[in-house]
């Protein structure tokens, strides 16, 4: 008996062991994760200097009415195209009381029904915007500069191939990448001019000194799937049919806005 508890022993220390590394390796998988859409100390937050005021995006999620949910419950594809949804909770197609024997068919289009995302990560330097200058050259003293946007800028994100439905596509990209970031993420982000911020930045005696700012934006990538939507009226029954489901590769770019990414350098 002591011997058998000696090997099961040996054999949970074996065990886990073998499973340490591979916890270890899943915790660092997620810390990477989370880390990735930290903010670097290089990038400052903008919101309250910025001249232009932003306005965000609608990130309203729809919610499905009781009747829409039911629909949505009969079918295997998952719909999450907003549009699609407040759709469904618009129609009232009513089957017939004494509908026996009687059959139709509606149809409501092609839609896209959802969006997969499969990587999202973040360009800090996506477009310059800005760059300002300090002749030290000759000086006696250090010289300090910060940052003042000498002209407004406007940044556009975009789908980065072709798809149907563009608008609805773009809407559940930014769903998906703001919930995976919690960034204000917008597909247009202006910089107005005169924005500053005190930001310190030296310029030794006999140098010049450059500060480079830029606007962040998101790159997303994933799947969209499409879908002809039907509904399906049979006797006093209703229900959601999809046919010829198609899926697409998708990318997008997303700036991030009241964000701006600084680069110092003194020659």
């Amino acid at each position: 008996m002591k011997k058998l508890n000696h090997v099961l022993a040996i054999l949970m220390t074996l065990l886990i062991i073998m499973t340490l590394p591979l916890t270890i390796f899943a915790e660092e998988k997620e810390k990477t994760k989370v880390d990735s859409f930290k903010i670097p100390s290089h990038v400052l937050n903008i919101s309250k200097e910025n001249t232009f005021p932003n306005s965000s995006e609608d990130q309203e999620i729809m919610e499905p009415s009781e009747e829409a949910q039911e629909l949505l419950d009969g079918i295997k594809v998952s719909i999450e195209n907003p549009d699609l949804i407040k759709l469904l909770n618009e129609t009232s197609i009513k089957p017939s009381p004494v509908g026996i024997g009687y059959r139709g068919m509606i149809y409501l289009g092609r839609w896209p029904l959802n969006y997969a995302s499969k990587e999202t990560t973040i360009n800090w330097e996506y477009q310059p915007i800005n760059t300002n200058e300090l002749n030290n050259l000759g000086g006696n003293v250090n010289q300090e500069m910060n940052y003042v946007q000498q002209t407004q800028k406007e940044i556009k994100g975009a789908l980065t191939n072709k798809v149907s439905n563009p608008e609805e596509v773009k809407k559940m990209m930014l769903l998906k990448s703001s919930e995976k970031t919690k960034l204000p993420l917008a597909y247009t982000s202006t910089i107005g001019s005169n924005t500053k911020k005190n930001n310190k930045y030296v310029v030794p005696v006999n140098k010049y000194g450059y500060l480079h700012s830029f606007a962040p934006a998101v790159n997303e990538k994933g799947q969209v799937t499409f879908g002809e939507v039907y509904i399906e009226l049979k006797g006093t029954k209703k229900r959601l049919v999809i046919k010829n489901v198609t899926k697409q590769g998708i990318g997008a770019w997303i700036p991030i806005q009241d964000y701006v990414s600084f680069s110092y350098l003194i020659k």
